[in-house]
């Protein structure tokens, strides 16, 4: 007679495998990137300055920052901070902005693959014992909620024109007149950079495959939905591969234009 709660994971069993390969790697290395992304966007995100780069006549602003609906008097959409916000809390405008593009993220197909696996070990990979023994899937709370992915695929979409035109604006500085003209600095191909992973990863959304080719019988008959269909599709498979990348470079992209702001680094200038 078997000891024990019938299907029960003893605690020794959890991790056991017939696998030879490393394959604790993979989990490992996405729970220290994603926890690191974590970590440095939310002491970012806290910050509330140091994210609009002006010097020279520059125009770049922190992807984490865009837009810039509270702060700047000058600069954001709304104005200085607003009324509202609660006395205790740190003003920054990334707090209003982050848990967008956030959401999108956590809900999306293939984060959820990489995270379950990595800090719930469900399963910690394939064939390998994980500590439950039962699959309770994404129907029930809190996981259902799970399934507003698409809806914050609109969102996602607005971002990436919002960035594309933060991206224009890093091409245009100000002379000492008050001119506008056209120029190029790194910063300005770094926010180009970043818009465009940030687009490959949001393109390629499962949930935009859905949006392009869902809800028609024969895809063939409509061919300009089949032709988005399959350039989404083609993203899709590469999902990951846009999905890493973009979360990097989006930090990254952050970190220089908050170092150049501080005067850490100096933007070069090709004209």
């Amino acid at each position: 007679m078997a000891n024990g709660a019938a299907g029960a994971v003893r605690p020794a069993d959890v991790g056991l495998t017939a696998r030879r390969d490393a394959w604790w790697v993979q989990p490992v290395v996405v729970f220290l990137g994603l926890s690191a992304f974590v970590a440095y966007a939310t002491w970012a995100a806290f910050q509330g300055n140091n994210y609009r780069y002006t010097a020279g006549g520059a125009n770049y602003l922190s992807p984490f920052y865009s837009p810039e609906l509270f702060g700047d008097p000058k600069t954001a959409w709304l104005g200085g901070k607003p009324a509202w916000w609660p006395g205790w809390l740190v003003f920054s405008p990334a707090l209003l902005i982050l848990p967008f593009p956030a959401f999108f993220r956590v809900t999306c197909y293939y984060y959820r693959g990489a995270y379950y696996k990595a800090f719930w070990a469900d399963p910690p990979s394939c064939t390998v014992k994980e500590p439950r023994s039962s699959y309770r899937g994404e129907a029930s709370f809190p996981l259902i909620l799970q399934n507003v992915h698409r809806y914050f695929l609109y969102i996602a979409l607005l971002f990436i024109l919002i960035l594309g035109h933060d991206a224009w604006d890093g091409f245009r500085f100000t002379d000492a007149a008050g001119n506008l003209h056209f120029g190029m600095g790194v910063g300005s191909l770094v926010l180009t950079i970043n818009v465009f992973l940030l687009a490959g990863y949001t393109f390629g959304c499962h949930s935009m495959r859905h949006l392009c080719g869902g809800k028609i019988n024969q895809l063939s008959a409509c061919p300009m939905r089949s032709r988005l269909y399959g350039c989404v599709s083609m993203l899709n498979a590469r999902h990951m591969a846009w999905a890493w990348p973009s979360l990097v470079f989006v930090a990254f992209t952050d970190v220089y234009v908050r170092l150049c702001c501080m005067g850490v680094i100096t933007d070069w200038r090709f004209f």
